[in-house]
């Protein structure tokens, strides 16, 4: 990669946006661009104009003043242009701002800013801060470029030449590889760079890291040892917090992680993730009083973030219906239906509004909802969060629809066959029901249709008979879309048929989106890592 040394040629060539709700800052730091050589300037003067022009075009440089007015402020625009990939890590996003406080700096942080200036600025502070971010970004253009397409063993690879080039990017690029190989799953190559840097010198990112290493291989105790260094080390360092309470919820020491939750929030209130965390492992604990703090926070952070979600009105209907205020619970999930546009999220309130019903005694209503949402659920259950299909079981349960209700757990057992705590959760709801024993055999059966459903496909393959075992292990897909087995199987069946017959782009798309969607829900599975590694080495 040549060198650049000229300023002008630099600016010349990259896009720029500039975020400001005042015209003078926003005219004033365009001239300041322009005078460096820059011709490609954009100008938004709120938050959604911003994201209208993310969404059209690909910037190198955005400028981001963190007050905006009315509406997303800085850190929330940034936050959703890295939710939705608006931007990668080839854009250089620099907050710019008059706020110094520590609340706004951390929240700020979180979503990691490449750079961080207090006004009043100048033109020295703007083009060296501005030079200086995108020689850091340069080395990540095809990086990026690899991760959008899902091929994450290519990004891989990309920043291991990187790494070898040498350069001041050297502790970027191993961030950003380690962080690919925890999200393949390739946790012993990912332990092996943590521990190789921790010998040299502490490091907090590397100590996390090693730590979630051992959280996604099951060892609870060492991650929650190792993290609790790093926050006693590390007093600001937020993303130790939120992995020591992970590690805590893991091994049911739900009040520690309650208390080191109400700790981060402390240093930084303002964590729309972060609150909303506090109050789901505070409805845990029974702590009804501080759930609701936190979740009613949740909602007040989340009224122009793209983060916002219906979970958080739905776990504070929960919260005031156990506080026996139905009224305002169905005054919360009315709000549900106002704030989100998706199917699923009304599905979601409204079984909850069964469910406040039935446990307000208003049998009527509740039965009435409970029929609303009976055959909707038959067409949708495989595609619906597992919690959402659970209590809409529970729902048909308590109103006496034990048919459909069982109907649907049969669903998120052949979905989940392998969860041994879901499958408590759903032998419970049969319990509840008083059908038990006939639960029980419902759900054995389930499993055991599942796991034959998959068995037939894999033996299918090991016959050779690799054209119709990739058929059969789509039809369970079309059934199972949620089944991480057959997820798994498919993709190593596709991989193995394009060993023999040769690569197909359609084969490569589908098993990218199978290992795609296992990572998403199990990012502790290792076999992901395995699968792509294999991939990789497909010959052209």
């Amino acid at each position: 990669m040549a060198i650049i040394s000229d300023t002008n040629a630099i600016f010349s060539s990259k896009r720029i946006l500039i975020v400001d709700d005042f015209q003078g800052m926003r005219s004033m730091l365009r001239e300041m661009l322009k005078s460096f050589g820059a011709k490609d300037i954009d100008m938004a003067s709120y938050g959604n104009e911003a994201i209208a022009s993310l969404e059209k075009n690909k910037y190198d440089v955005v400028l981001c003043d963190y007050n905006l007015g009315a509406g997303k402020n800085g850190q929330q625009l940034l936050e959703e242009a890295k939710f939705r990939n608006l931007i990668g890590p080839a854009t250089a996003w620099i907050m710019v701002t008059a706020e110094k406080t520590s609340d706004m700096v951390l929240g700020a942080a979180e979503y990691t800013p490449d750079d961080y200036i207090i006004k009043p600025v100048n033109e020295t502070t703007i083009k060296n801060r501005v030079m200086k971010a995108l020689a850091k970004k340069e080395v990540f253009f095809d990086i990026e470029k690899a991760i959008r397409g899902k091929d994450y063993m290519r990004a891989i690879a990309l920043c291991d030449e990187q790494i070898k080039n040498g350069g001041s990017n050297a502790t970027d690029l191993l961030r950003m590889k380690t962080n690919l190989l925890l999200t393949v799953g390739s946790y012993d190559k990912a332990k092996q760079i943590f521990e190789q840097i921790l010998a040299q010198r502490d490091v907090p990112w590397a100590k996390t890291g090693l730590a979630k290493t051992y959280f996604y291989t099951g060892e609870y105790e060492l991650a929650r040892d190792l993290l609790t260094e790093v926050v006693e080390d590390n007093k600001t360092y937020l993303e130790g917090y939120d992995w020591l309470a992970k590690s805590l919820e893991k091994i049911g020491e739900l009040g520690e992680a309650q208390r080191i939750l109400a700790r981060s929030t402390e240093l930084s209130p303002n964590s729309l993730m972060r609150q909303r965390t506090l109050g789901e492992i505070a409805h845990k604990r029974g702590d009804i009083d501080e759930a609701e703090k936190a979740f009613r926070k949740t909602i007040s952070l989340g009224e122009h973030s793209v983060l916002k979600n219906p979970a958080t009105y739905v776990g504070l209907a929960k919260i005031c219906a156990e506080k026996n205020n139905p009224m305002e619970a169905l005054k919360v999930l009315g709000n549900v239906h106002k704030e989100f546009s998706s199917s699923e999220a009304s599905l979601q309130a409204k079984v909850v509004e069964g469910l406040v019903y039935s446990k307000s005694g208003d049998a009527v209503s509740a039965k009435k909802v409970a029929q609303e949402i009976s055959g909707i659920m038959k067409d949708s259950a495989s595609k619906l969060p597992t919690d959402v299909t659970v209590e809409a079981a529970q729902l048909l349960m308590e109103t006496g629809d034990k048919t459909s209700a069982s109907e649907l757990l049969q669903v998120v057992v052949k979905n989940n066959h392998e969860d041994e705590q879901l499958i408590k959760e759903v032998t419970d709801v049969f319990t509840k029901a008083d059908m038990g024993e006939d639960g029980r055999k419902l759900v054995e059966n389930s499993r055991r249709e599942t796991v034959e459903t998959n068995n037939k496909g894999v033996a299918l393959a090991r016959e050779g008979k690799l054209a119709e075992a990739v058929e059969w292990l789509r039809h369970a897909r079309s059934l199972l879309p949620n089944n991480k087995r057959i997820l798994l199987n498919l993709a190593y069946v596709m991989i193995t048929h394009m060993k023999k017959n040769g690569k197909d782009n359609s084969m490569l798309r589908e098993i990218r989106e199978c290992l795609d969607r296992v990572i998403k829900q199990d990012p502790s599975e290792r076999k992901c890592g395995q699968l792509l590694e294999m991939l990789e080495s497909l010959p052209d």
